[in-house]
């Protein structure tokens, strides 16, 4: 199975550090490629990181996943909550697929509680901030190397 993972982001995620800091924290998204590129290269992973506010770019880029990739991390944003079509679109990919939420949904708004994106997700982390990245790469990294013994 490829090492290569996509870690993709939704909506709003190019304002991290900007918007809602009390919620979301100082860390931007380059800080958080940044560490997530080192961190990919401890654990012998490549990774392609995008962000795009648009639905249909980031069901592209899963799309494009299903010919190379091993895994996807995906934090969607807002469109857990609302998008059939980014599940769909994980549906028809084979490979591993662990949801990150820097904020803890669960604690948040009702509306926030239901996840589409959650019914085909192998793993979901929540409410860990930024760090939540790296646990899920961390997952994906053992997931991977678990796949390659059997």
């Amino acid at each position: 199975m490829s090492r290569l993972v996509y870690v993709l982001n939704g909506p709003n995620l190019n304002l991290l550090g900007k918007r809602q800091p009390h919620i979301y924290g100082s860390e931007t998204l380059a800080d958080v490629e940044a560490g997530c590129r080192t961190l990919a290269g401890e654990l012998g992973l490549d990774i392609r990181f995008h962000q795009s506010n648009r639905e249909y770019e980031l069901i592209d880029w899963i799309h494009e996943a299903r010919e190379t990739a091993g895994a996807i991390v995906i934090n969607p944003g807002a469109f857990t909550h609302t998008s059939i079509a980014i599940l769909d679109a994980l549906n028809a990919f084979e490979g591993i697929v662990i949801e990150c939420h820097i904020s803890n949904v669960h604690k948040r708004e009702s509306f926030r509680h239901h996840s589409y994106v959650s019914l085909r997700a192998d793993g979901v982390v929540a409410g860990f901030g930024t760090q939540g990245y790296a646990l899920s790469l961390r997952r994906v990294a053992k997931l991977l190397d678990d796949a390659a013994k059997a």
